[in-house]
């Protein structure tokens, strides 16, 4: 995690006020809330991004989408600065999605402003009941509901988004609900929630409204922050021990790849599945694969996705050329 990012961890784990007093210049929107306007004059000006010279839609006119194979039955890539859709394979089919309904989790968790210093601990009614799968975090451990958020958001932990959802005013059923009020607020119209890890069947949505999600997801630094931290420890306060985490994207946990938001998913149903939105060339990137056939096909196709999108970036460019050519 960058030094300035981890700042920003710490000040949603002191809590806003704390963070007020000892980080004036750190945006609201740095708290786990979306970006604001600057609220004093000594707070940085964003910087510059630098714009793609091709526009995403004339790109689209020279990336050949039928040379690109994935083995993802469900894909959708996107310009994220422009809205544009680059690609598409059945991104309006209706899927189980798996953990990437964590993504959701995440959102109702710091729109419902819950302090994030609070100590949650975890019973054995957080347990997995319906595909019986393990969980570094023991039953009786206490955590914050920070910790128990970046360990089901980074490490895909099952107990731990089962107890910000247990733990959420109204409990379970209530947190549910209000996942799927959310997700009818952001126009995912083919969405449904059932639970707050994606284990159940019943968690379904589209290519197109993921896109919704993670580009709403994508405006909370802190959501950047937690999902691309490669390795991670949580501290149990009740037995007063570290408890260490993975990414489960292998992406993040390299160098190769510049990743601003990041989620993985599987169950048989679902198969394996990807959020992730980063930048390919000069432009931002938003790509969403479902149902990938094998393990790493997932990581395979982003790959493809890059190199694909550079090809046709390169054609772009060279038509572009010819065209200034001719004209002078």
């Amino acid at each position: 995690m960058k030094p300035e990012r981890r700042l920003i961890y710490l000040a949603a784990l002191l809590g806003v006020t704390v963070a007020a007093i000892v980080m004036p210049n750190i945006r609201a929107g740095d708290l786990g809330t979306p970006a604001a306007e600057p609220v004093a004059a000594t707070d940085p000006a964003p910087a510059a991004e630098t714009e793609p010279l091709i526009k995403a839609a004339e790109l689209v006119q020279h990336t050949r989408p039928n040379a690109l194979a994935l083995r993802s039955g469900v894909a959708l890539v996107m310009d994220a600065r422009e809205g544009v859709v680059l690609y598409e394979r059945a991104a309006d089919t209706r899927r189980p999605i798996a953990s990437l309904t964590k993504i959701m989790t995440a959102l109702v968790i710091l729109e419902a402003g819950l302090p994030l210093d609070e100590p949650i601990e975890i019973t054995r009614a957080d347990r997995d009941r319906l595909r019986g799968s393990g969980s570094r975090i023991p039953f009786g451990a206490v955590l914050t509901r920070l910790e128990l958020l970046h360990a089901a958001l980074a490490a895909s932990d099952n107990r731990a988004a089962a107890a910000l959802a247990r733990s959420h005013p109204g409990g379970t059923q209530a947190f549910v609900a209000a996942m799927n009020a959310k997700a009818r607020s952001l126009g995912m119209e083919h969405t449904r929630f059932t639970d707050a890890s994606g284990l159940g069947e019943g968690n379904v949505s589209t290519a197109r409204d993921l896109a919704r999600l993670a580009t709403a997801a994508n405006a909370y630094p802190l959501i950047h922050d937690l999902t691309t931290s490669t390795r991670f420890s949580v501290t149990d306060r009740h037995a007063g021990r570290d408890i260490e985490f993975l990414n489960t994207n292998r992406l993040v946990r390299g160098d190769r790849w510049d990743i601003e938001l990041s989620k993985t998913g599987y169950t048989a149903a679902a198969g394996n599945c990807l959020i992730m939105q980063t930048t390919i060339g000069e432009r931002p990137v938003l790509i969403v694969l479902l149902n990938s056939w094998g393990k790493l096909s997932r990581y395979g196709d982003s790959q493809r996705i890059h190199d694909w999108l550079l090809r046709g970036e390169r054609r772009a460019l060279k038509s572009l050329d010819t065209v200034a050519g001719v004209q002078g």
